[in-house]
């Protein structure tokens, strides 16, 4: 079920209706929270609710089975359990066609005979984020930073809470199984805050990444076909594509999960106003760049063996990264030049007293040109992250150098960049501000603040695509 979808916009509204007016009782909540996550994750397939329910159950022993025991070894026992199913699972159906096909394509470059076989594994959808949630419930109370739960009905809601269930946050049970566990009461100012939020995610994602898409996808199928400076334009419309449709999921999640009395973590905080790549991933998908630091990076040594161990794991964590993002090569070398860039961006930072003066003109200039190049490097990096596969990467970058960079491009969606400018103005307005609309309650008048409400509801309306689009990040 899309967010941006009609079956979407009449379930919400029911679920919330039965949620706060026919539920007192914190426990016949959770349940009907949890038959609404199903309901909800089956809309696309019922056949891979039997997945998550048995992800669900394992964790739920596991965590059982740590709680009452202090032996190491059966400690590490029940952990590898946890371990070996999660990743197990999803390196089967999430990996096992881009092994199969690049070991056949090895062997064949190798002049082997291989006996090959097609199984085509189709890829459940949110399984990148509830496995590596489920994972962080274990992890934690393998370390002993967390006390299991007992109750079976709140853990299964918290690993399918379908406001977040598909595309994130990813969150934590350490923030997200307590509010479960506590009485929750209608709150109007967080539905509110809740309704501002989701009004603004559909407007990222319908006004400005469908939109967006519309372009990219032209000029990302015949890069050939146009000027060096219109596959400029391509990149740029993707940055925006791909943010418009990730932190618009998140919002919408945040969103709704406020209506119901739920705080979820957040995801993005502006992220293009990034000075360089390493403040960018502190603000770029948030619950993952801190998931992997937190069981990644750390339990790898960190920062703690020297500089050459700090930047290997640096490295070792933006290829993951990358890998988990999706099967493809392409991926795997935007995470490995988002590392490369990190660790650049890392050592230049230990002399920024040396890019440091006097004057706050100069300074506001040095920070505006820090800004620009960070996020032209980001927009040069989306290339791989949106190309079909390597060989077009390369074949987008090499037409991109083309003598014919400063001619004008063919194709000017000068009211799309309007309408991005309008979304940049917003939300570096209300920078301060976990929600973007928030600005608008600046105005002490009621009819001026819903005037611009309005505002965004027609534009929606009016650049509003007639088919529904799923997010991008459903895929992985």
């Amino acid at each position: 079920m899309l967010f941006n979808s009609i079956d979407f916009l009449l379930f919400a509204p029911i679920v919330f209706l039965i949620y706060w007016i026919g539920l007192k009782k914190r426990k016949n909540q959770n349940i009907f929270i949890l038959l609404s996550s199903y309901v909800f994750y089956g809309w696309w397939d019922w056949r891979f609710l039997g997945l998550i329910g048995l992800s669900t159950l394992i964790d739920f022993g596991v965590g059982r089975g740590l709680g009452k025991t202090d032996k190491p070894l059966n400690r590490k026992l029940l952990l590898y359990i946890s371990l070996i199913f999660n990743l197990g699972i999803l390196g089967f159906f999430k990996y096992f066609n881009f092994f199969q096909e690049n070991f056949i394509k090895l062997s064949e470059n190798l002049g082997l005979s291989v006996n090959s076989f097609s199984i085509k594994i189709l890829l459940p959808v949110g399984i990148s984020f509830y496995t590596f949630q489920t994972l962080s419930y274990t992890i934690d109370i393998y370390r002993k930073k967390l006390e299991p739960t007992r109750n079976f009905i709140d853990f299964a809601a918290f690993v399918s809470f379908f406001p977040q269930l598909v595309a994130g946050p990813i969150e934590r049970a350490s923030n997200l199984l307590p509010q479960f566990q506590s009485k929750r009461k209608f709150d109007y100012t967080e539905a509110r805050a809740g309704l501002q939020q989701v009004l603004w995610g559909f407007f990222k994602k319908i006004v400005i990444a469908d939109n967006c898409a519309h372009f990219v996808d032209i000029i990302f199928n015949s890069p050939t076909d146009y000027s060096a400076s219109t596959l400029l334009v391509g990149a740029f419309l993707f940055a925006f594509q791909i943010y418009g449709d990730f932190s618009g999921y998140s919002d919408i999640a945040i969103g709704v999960a406020r209506l119901f009395g739920f705080k979820l973590m957040r995801n993005f905080s502006n992220p293009y106003f990034s000075e360089n790549i390493r403040e960018f991933w502190q603000r770029w998908h948030i619950s993952l760049s801190s998931w992997f630091r937190d069981y990644v990076y750390i339990p790898l040594g960190g920062n703690r063996y020297g500089r050459l161990i700090t930047f290997r794991n640096i490295f070792l964590v933006f290829l993951i990264s990358g890998f988990w993002h999706g099967a493809e090569w392409t991926f795997i070398a935007w995470g490995a030049l988002h590392g490369v860039c990190y660790i650049l961006a890392l050592r230049i930072s230990r002399m920024k007293n040396i890019l440091r003066f006097n004057s706050t003109f100069v300074n506001l200039g040095l920070k505006g040109f820090k800004i620009g190049l960070t996020f032209s490097i980001v927009c040069f990096l989306w290339i791989f992250f949106r190309a079909e596969d390597l060989t077009a990467s390369f074949r987008f970058i090499s037409e991109i150098l083309k003598p014919d960079l400063f001619s004008l491009p063919e194709i000017k969606p000068l009211y799309l960049i309007l309408l991005i400018l309008f979304q940049v103005t917003v939300e570096f307005l209300s920078r301060k501000q976990k929600i973007a609309l928030s600005v608008i309650d600046y105005y002490k008048s009621r009819y001026i603040r819903w005037a611009c409400y309005t505002g965004i509801v027609v534009l929606i309306g009016l650049f509003m695509h007639s088919k529904e689009t799923p997010f991008i990040y459903f895929q992985f």
